[in-house]
């Protein structure tokens, strides 16, 4: 298509470029809690790769969503929870898909799902869906997830500290070895609570001590290395409460500035990797909801804003979880080059939300930044998180494009193709050092 053709694009056929341009993109994920199947990934789900129907239904949003239809004075918390998993989908879709219309995001995206998979979301019962996703290969299934997706590459999350991972990579040491997902090495306990953190350490051979005395520093310097070494990490990821300063308030708690700028920021910068920092999550606000019982809350700007400024030959990904943060952040974002912002995180995944945000951040810091990553716990819900975000950034972009041309300037197909790809590829791939 020719330049003096799009010049003359109508709305709708404007419209029509822009969704096609965005659709065909491939997008690397760049932030997910899905795992490869050589983490484990049977029929009976006895390791870390979730996918399929109950697991599907039984994420923790709608976890949170069905004791809002049957409250926890008709089935009390302790009961859902001595459930099976296939015990507790049952009641979730009885409760939020078969007697209710399911238009919360969360429900949507199930019904996403399964229809892009090729499945009738109509079913009253579950079992036409675990006899299909029975049929499936982990492997296979991998790739089928990826291709109605279209994503490249998915990043995972790997959390150190999390005992049962830790050992399965400390026994295994070709966990690095599908290409189809890039692996991050996750440490917010490292910072968060330095004196679990150092049993653990402890635990694993490293000579550190809870008063920091000793090699206690080169220790931790020692194991950053080794764990990013061995994971073959293309970033480290901390998820911080909102809370979280730097530096680190109230003083007692200033292990964790000594852990930043003595053994963290320095290890990163020898290597040339990113810090990912997803600041906001309040952990617990309802314990008896398990994993479903989290919050989010506003955090302090400042603290991006003296990392950037007090460290500037390292680089920073950052997504904060408060609504009221966003315009902040992107604020920051123009003042600092060795800043990225990505995606909309958590709570903030809600089509009203993405667009909100999409557009404010075009505005301010027009391609430079990542609009959206899945947070994807389940590998099916790619599909719906991609499919349902991708819509909202080229309404958003059909929208920017026609305000320019309303000012007399008019983009080209092959510009709007790249915009699309800085936006979902290679605008993280760059920052990160991956090839684009």
């Amino acid at each position: 298509m020719t330049e003096q053709t799009i010049q003359r694009l109508d709305p709708a056929a404007l419209a029509s470029l822009v969704s096609t341009a965005v659709a065909e993109q491939p997008v690397t994920d760049l932030h997910t809690h899905v795992f490869s199947p050589l983490f484990g990934a049977s029929p009976d789900h006895h390791g870390l790769m979730l996918w399929g129907i109950d697991d599907l239904v039984t994420y923790h949003y709608l976890i949170a969503e069905v004791f809002r239809v049957v409250p926890s004075n008709e089935l009390p918390y302790y009961s859902f929870f001595a459930m099976s998993k296939q015990e507790q989908a049952d009641h979730i879709w009885k409760h939020l898909f078969v007697e209710r219309t399911p238009l919360s995001e969360a429900c949507r995206g199930v019904i996403t799902t399964l229809s892009k998979l090729g499945l009738d979301p109509h079913e009253k019962t579950l079992e036409p869906y675990r006899q299909w996703f029975s049929e499936q290969e982990p492997g296979a299934f991998v790739d089928k997830v990826m291709q109605v997706a279209n994503v490249d590459q998915i990043t995972m999350t790997n959390a150190f500290f999390d005992d049962n991972e830790r050992h399965m990579w400390m026994h295994n040491p070709d966990l690095a070895g599908d290409a189809r997902f890039a692996p991050v090495l996750r440490i917010d306990k490292l910072l968060l609570d330095w004196p679990a953190a150092s049993n653990v350490l402890r635990e694993c051979g490293y000579d550190v001590r809870v008063d920091f005395s000793g090699q206690t520093m080169d220790e931790i310097t020692r194991m950053l290395h080794e764990w990013i070494e061995k994971m073959k990490a293309v970033y480290v990821a901390t998820s911080l409460p909102p809370e979280f300063h730097y530096p680190t308030l109230p003083p007692e708690r200033n292990h964790a500035d000594r852990i930043i700028r003595d053994a963290l920021l320095p290890v990163l910068h020898e290597r040339n990797m990113p810090w990912a920092l997803m600041i906001g999550a309040r952990r617990g606000a309802n314990p008896a909801l398990q994993a479903a019982g989290d919050m989010g809350g506003r955090a302090d700007i400042n603290a991006v804003v003296n990392l950037c400024r007090q460290f500037q030959d390292n680089r920073f990904m950052v997504t904060m979880l408060s609504r009221e943060n966003q315009h902040e952040l992107a604020v920051v974002a123009r003042k600092f080059g060795n800043l990225f912002v990505f995606g909309c995180w958590w709570f903030l995944n809600n089509p009203s939300l993405i667009e909100e945000m999409t557009r404010m951040r075009l505005e301010l810091l027009g391609t430079t930044f990542a609009p959206q990553h899945s947070d994807a716990r389940i590998l099916d819900q790619l599909v719906y998180k991609w499919d349902h975000s991708r819509k909202i950034i080229a309404k958003v972009l059909t929208d920017k494009y026609s305000d320019l041309a309303a000012s007399g300037y008019h983009v080209t197909e092959e510009q709007i193709r790249k915009d699309v790809a800085m936006l979902l590829r290679d605008n993280y791939r760059k920052f990160v050092g991956l090839p684009t």
